[in-house]
This record gives C-alpha cells, sequence and structure tokens, in this order.
C-alpha cells in the first residue's frame, strides 16, 4: 500500500497504535538511499502528528480552565455589580427547570387549568409493541412543577393513549377531569384527587366509542360532552354526566384517520375536524347526523393535525398541517372560512397551543423542527423564539396556566414539551418577556 504517496511497503507493515510503527528492521525496503529518506520523512511526520496532539490536548484544557474562569467571572458580577442571582453560564439565557424520561414513548402534556391544582402536569405515553400479537400500552404520569424543578407523583397504566385533556374551568365543572383518547377505541375521564399522599387519578367513566382507534378529543365548553377522532375517518360525539356516559352521535366524517375534532367554544354546535385526507371541515351538531357546516380541502397540501380558536378573538381559528404551516383563518363566515395568513415553521405541525392570557400568542410542536412560540398580530405572523433540546419528534406541548414570581419578584410562564422517541419531557422558562 502506499503511505503519504511516496513509498509502497509490503502488507508486514503493522502500526503498533496511531503515533508508532515497528521498529525500521521489520519493514521489507530494500537499503537505497531513497528508501531511507522516504522513512525519514515518515519518521518525521509521526513525531509531528504526535507533537500537534499533545498540543491539542494542552489547548483543551487551557480552553476548559478559561471557561470556567469566565463563569466565575460573571457569577461574581452579577452578585456584586448587579445583585441578582449568578448566572449559569455567560451564553445560556433561555431556563430549563428539569426534564425527566417517562416509561414509553411521550406524546402529550397537559397543565391543569383549575385553580389549586396549576401545578399538576399531566403526561402520557403510547408505546407500540410489535410482533405475531402486537399490542399499544400507555401511561398517565403527574408531576409537581414549579421553578425548582420537576417531581414525579403518581403513575397511572393505561392503553396507548393518542391524545388527552382537562375540562375547562367553567359553571359546570366544579371537578378537575382528565380524558384520554386510547388505542384500545376507548374515552376514559378521571378525576383528580388530592389526598395525604399526594396527587392521583381515579377512573369515574369509560365509554367504549369504536373498534377503531381514538385518536384525538376535545371538551365542549360547558364540559357536558366530548368530540372524538377516529382511525376509521369517523367522529363521534359523547355526553358527560355524573354517573354515565352516552354515544348522542357518530358520523363519517373523513376519508382517512381524524387527528383534530375541537369543538367552538364561542359556538358550542359547531365542531371542526381535520384529517389525514387534507381536509378541513365544520359541522353543525343541532341536527342528527351532523351537517357540514363547510368544507376546505385546498388550503392544506398534507393532513390536518391540529385546530384551536383563538380565545381572545371569536373570529379567528388556527390549523396546523404535516405541510409544515400554520393557518390563520376568519371564521365569520362560517360556510366559507378565509385562510388570512400562513407561517412555515419548518416542520409538521403536530400541537397548537394558545395561551391563556396573552392574545395571539401561539406554542407550537413542530415534530422534526422542534418547539416554536408564535406571535400574531393581525396579518403579522412571526415566530419569536424557538426550543431545540429535544432529539426526536416534537408531539406535546403546553402553557403552565397563570404564572410563578421568582426570587426577583418577577412573572415568569413555564411551558411543558415533550418528544416521543427518546420518551423526554422538559420543563422550561421562555428566554423573552413575553408575558
Amino acid at each position: 500500500m502506499c503511505i503519504f504517496g511516496v513509498v509502497k511497503l509490503k502488507p508486514s507493515l503493522v502500526l503498533d497504535g496511531p503515533l508508532h510503527i515497528k521498529r525500521p528492521h521489520m519493514i521489507q525496503i530494500g537499503e537505497t538511499p531513497q528508501s531511507t529518506i522516504c522513512l525519514s520523512v515518515l519518521r518525521f511526520l509521526l513525531l509531528f502528528r504526535r507533537c500537534l496532539q499533545y498540543i491539542q490536548r494542552r489547548l483543551a484544557v487551557f480552553f476548559h480552565l478559561l471557561k470556567q474562569a469566565e463563569l466565575l467571572l460573571f457569577n461574581y458580577l452579577s452578585l456584586v455589580c448587579f445583585d441578582t442571582r449568578p448566572l449559569r453560564s455567560p451564553d445560556v439565557v433561555v431556563m430549563d427547570v428539569g426534564h425527566c424520561y417517562l416509561d414509553g414513548n411521550a406524546d402529550v402534556v397537559e397543565f391543569c387549568p383549575h385553580d389549586s391544582f396549576h401545578h399538576v402536569l399531566a403526561a402520557s405515553t403510547y408505546t407500540l409493541q410489535e410482533g405475531d400479537q402486537p399490542s399499544r400500552s400507555g401511561s398517565i404520569s403527574l408531576f409537581n412543577v414549579d421553578l425548582d424543578g420537576v417531581d414525579l407523583s403518581y403513575r397511572l397504566k393505561t392503553a396507548g393513549i393518542f391524545d388527552m385533556k382537562w375540562n375547562l374551568v367553567g359553571a359546570n365543572a366544579t371537578l378537575p377531569l382528565l380524558a384520554q383518547a386510547d388505542a384500545d377505541g376507548f374515552l376514559r375521564v378521571h378525576h383528580l384527587k388530592n389526598s395525604i399522599n399526594g396527587d392521583a387519578l381515579k377512573e369515574v367513566h369509560n365509554q367504549k366509542v369504536s373498534s377503531s382507534m381514538c385518536l384525538c378529543l376535545d371538551w365542549n365548553p360547558s364540559a357536558t360532552s366530548i368530540s372524538t377522532g377516529l382511525s376509521d375517518g369517523s367522529v363521534s360525539i359523547i355526553s358527560i354526566e355524573e354517573t354515565k356516559t352516552n354515544v348522542l352521535q357518530e358520523w363519517k366524517a373523513h376519508d382517512f384517520e381524524v387527528w383534530a375534532a375541537s369543538f367552538d367554544p364561542d359556538q358550542p354546535h359547531l365542531v371542526y375536524t381535520g384529517s389525514d385526507d387534507c381536509k378541513f371541515k365544520g359541522w353543525d351538531l343541532r341536527t342528527s347526523p351532523s351537517e357540514i357546516a363547510f368544507q376546505n380541502s385546498k388550503a392544506h397540501q398534507m393532513g390536518v393535525c391540529c385546530i384551536a380558536k383563538c380565545p381572545h378573538n371569536p373570529n379567528v381559528l388556527f390549523t396546523g398541517s404535516y405541510d409544515e404551516s400554520l393557518r390563520i383563518w376568519d371564521v365569520r363566515s362560517i360556510s366559507r372560512p378565509v385562510n388570512e395568513t400562513s407561517i412555515n415553521l419548518g416542520g409538521g405541525v403536530w400541537r397548537i397551543k394558545n395561551h391563556s392570557v396573552v392574545p395571539g400568542l401561539i406554542l407550537a410542536a413542530c415534530m422534526h423542527n422542534g418547539f416554536a412560540i408564535v406571535k400574531v398580530d393581525g396579518n403579522e405572523v412571526k415566530v419569536v423564539e424557538t426550543y431545540n433540546k429535544h432529539d426526536s419528534l416534537a408531539y406535546g406541548a403546553d402553557w403552565y396556566r397563570g404564572s410563578i414570581r421568582n426570587l426577583d419578584n418577577k412573572e415568569k410562564t413555564i411551558v411543558a414539551t415533550c418528544s416521543f422517541y427518546d420518551k423526554l419531557l422538559r420543563v422550561w422558562v421562555p428566554k423573552n418577556d413575553i408575558i
């Protein structure tokens, strides 16, 4: 073989590591002036490489010490000159509250909106066990969250969960209830209760909806019924009473999987649906079976993943799609909603969450492109922050309800995010002052 393109050596040449070769008498080369010169050059190059590696190691130590000194200096300045808490690092602005790994593929995170339970974060999983008899298992984990960290308090084994949501705070919602849509085709409702042993879930309803999988759900504003989207393209409306549940309506809404089935909080008789068939539809529940109020099959280039009405403007609605776009709709004419504008977020928009206080502030889970915080102000739409500390599909995201004050008495908002295959849950504080 050829070494440095200079001299040919027989296969008996063996390297004794990255910097050593066998002694010259082991190299099968004739003693000629040219071979002697080549061997000398080879020894020189190997020695030179060893010197460079030595310098590289010393430089790495030097840069490490320099960074530590820089950090100490910033901490000293923050304490003495500015009277604030020490910075963790001069180049880190976003504050990570905590993280943990779940017991399965993480897909949903939901902060409880009810008073006295704002600290409760629910996280769910969906794990497919392949084989001759495949199974879909899951879990719901409850965490206590504040600026000091994230602590697991409770875990419940379930079927694989595609979606879950807390009931809204309203006139009829006296108890915090958490509903799950699962792979067994069930809608299950759990009551969150507090005891001396901590927060826990107690199942109060379980309704077999279909032999197909339940993929998504949404509560109506009064928490008296739940919409579910199914893997066969159907949509079901289930009534929720104190002691029983009942399937009120079920109809074939789409050709493929329904990933979004959301009530209009301002007009509860309307349900918006989105599907892998790329169609965005509205349904009027005042008739049975429900009548279609509108259908849009041109705006989305790929499947519709999520739908959310703006809580601060009854005329604005948002949709997210696999085509990587977040779209803003004017729904004043319900028979023909208008796609006002859109923004490309660089990854499939799997989930969107409106901030409960700040108008036009949206948290988006962007699948292959992490998470984004988007600000919508009329026709102006822009990304104000991104978060890319997950290494897998970004699926779950939610805002903490309300705000928390830190040691400086400044209000902070908290965000929870989760990613699928790495099973990772993260809780963090946005770096921008968005509240």
